[in-house]
């Protein structure tokens, strides 16, 4: 049986159900034609999500991407890493001593799985360092997700593979130059690590990476020139946080604050989210809230899975796939 043929004999009510019909209308919006922007929010990349999100970009099925910094750099460290990743399945049984003797052995740990420093974030840091400094020499700047792809597609990195690279989806994403978006780079390991190096003088222009600002500015120029009423973007969020507060906000600031009214709402609205819905709470506010900032409309089809993304992302993508 096909996954696609179980998820629909056995997921009938509840968040199955939902999880059924986000899939089934993420299908219809692609075949009337519509594009489809996808935020990952959370540690999805190290939970391996790649695995079938690169295929989702191969077959076409994800247009734009907006995601944490951690997920832009966590899918390469696993690229180049996995061998030296330790899991550890009880967790949630480690002691303050345990977590520091983690840390004596430079493994950072992530729920369940310990990403190692040294051949994760230092091996990337030594490539990433000459592409910042070269940039930063000829007085040219690049969005994180730009220096990333000029190392991917250099092939720098393939000494260091170490899982099939057909599952990364950082990788498939540079061969085809999908357009990234993400806020709060500043907020991660490698986004640390490049405060750093300009702080002690090896990268002379901050402005050398390009950030938040420059990324709204991007989003605008896209959501502007991609969307259309016969070809409407939609809005499939894993999670809540930056990675997808930050995009949805591009419609409205479209037409409030560059009167662009001809430019159309998101076209399809869908949420995998364990946050409850309670008050003041942006990731748990019910997808109706939106129209009242005007990212959606009355209309809009709108979905929420409230369930671990680990566990349905991967099926609503099977889904998407035909699988």
């Amino acid at each position: 049986m096909q996954v696609t043929d179980f998820i629909k004999k056995h997921y009938k009510h509840f968040n199955a159900a939902s999880l059924v019909d986000a899939a089934e209308a993420y299908k219809t919006h692609l075949d009337t034609g519509g594009k489809m922007l996808i935020t990952l929010a959370g540690a999805m990349s190290t939970a391996e999500l790649g695995i079938i999100l690169a295929e989702m970009i191969r077959q076409d099925k994800v247009h734009a991407i907006s995601c944490t910094g951690a997920n832009l750099e966590e899918d390469i460290f696993n690229l180049v890493a996995h061998d030296f990743y330790e899991r550890v399945p009880h967790y949630r049984e480690l002691s303050a001593a345990d977590e520091e003797a983690l840390l004596s052995r430079h493994l950072n740990r992530v729920t369940d799985t310990c990403i190692p420093e040294e051949e994760a974030m230092r091996r990337l840091e030594h490539v990433v360092l000459k592409y910042w400094e070269k940039a930063d020499k000829a007085g040219e700047s690049y969005f994180p997700h730009e220096f990333f792809y000029q190392i991917l597609l250099s092939g720098e990195l393939e000494q260091y593979y170490q899982i099939d690279p057909k599952n990364s989806w950082m990788l498939e994403a540079a061969k085809k130059n999908l357009p990234i978006f993400v806020p709060g780079w500043e907020d991660s390991t490698l986004g640390n690590i490049y405060a750093g190096h300009v702080i002690s003088g090896d990268i002379k222009n901050v402005h050398t990476m390009k950030t938040g600002i420059q990324y709204m500015i991007e989003l605008a120029d896209f959501y502007t020139e991609t969307a259309t009423e016969e070809s409407k973007i939609g809005f499939f969020q894993i999670g809540g946080g930056i990675a997808g507060d930050f995009p949805i906000c591009v419609v409205p600031m479209l037409h409030q604050d560059l009167q662009r009214t001809n430019v159309p709402l998101w076209g399809y609205f869908a949420q995998i989210s364990d946050s409850t819905t309670s008050y003041g709470s942006y990731s748990g506010a019910v997808p109706n809230e939106k129209i009242t900032w005007g990212k959606l409309g009355r209309d809009t089809p709108k979905f929420v899975i409230e369930s671990d993304a680990t566990i349905v992302a991967p099926l609503i993508f099977a889904m998407v796939l035909d699988m």
